[in-house]
């Protein structure tokens, strides 16, 4: 006679399904690490940051987006986003973004002027009167010595990413069509907002 096999039950009930953020960006270490924290403080989320190996273009970024979407289907209340910086970029590079960006209601496109350590400045002050990308990274350089494209991600509460949120939008006011122009706004807070709008 057969042993007696243990059989596998599912348990009762659906399970709530993780909706998925894919986030193509161009860094290479201080994004991937900013929204990974966002990904451990929000269970319910299922986080893809797709990094490149080496500094890349707005273009390439797009194209690292365009090859996973081929491998991911997404489901309608998924999200993909392009998180980019303004940095040296043409606005014709950035407008093949956003047109991309405008291809589906569960795309997106956020931009950061001149950079994404301006977003990381909002979470410590109000980012006002920023005249170039090298005092952008001074002033953040004041809130977290040391810093060199790497994130202590304990210095980062949720209070101080509300604040953040916030502050961006203030900046963003009214609310830019397609990116920010000038030195010292960002849109990332609209991607940062959607996470956190999946709290349980």
């Amino acid at each position: 006679m057969p042993p007696n096999r243990r059989k596998y039950r599912r348990p009762l009930g659906e399970r709530r399904y993780r909706k998925l953020f894919i986030v193509a960006t161009e860094g290479v270490k201080t994004e991937p690490q900013y929204f990974a924290m966002l990904n451990e403080h929000h269970s319910v989320i299922r986080m893809d940051c797709i990094k490149s190996n080496h500094r890349s273009s707005p273009l390439q970024v797009l194209k690292r987006m365009k090859d996973r979407l081929k491998q991911e289907t997404l489901k309608n209340s998924d999200e993909a986003w392009l998180v980019v910086d303004k940095d040296q970029w043409t606005d014709e590079q950035l407008a093949q973004l956003h047109r991309w960006s405008q291809d589906a209601d569960n795309y997106g496109f956020a931009l950061s002027n001149p950079k994404f350590e301006y977003w990381l400045l909002l979470h410590f002050e109000d980012g006002t009167n920023i005249g170039s990308s090298r005092e952008c990274s001074a002033r953040l350089n004041n809130h977290i010595p040391g810093y060199d494209k790497g994130l202590e991600v304990r210095k980062f509460t949720p209070d101080m990413v509300e604040a953040a949120i916030r502050r961006a939008k203030v900046r963003d006011n009214p609310p830019c069509a397609d990116w920010p122009r000038t030195l010292g706004s960002t849109t990332v807070y609209k991607l940062v907002e959607n996470i956190l709008s999946e709290r349980p």
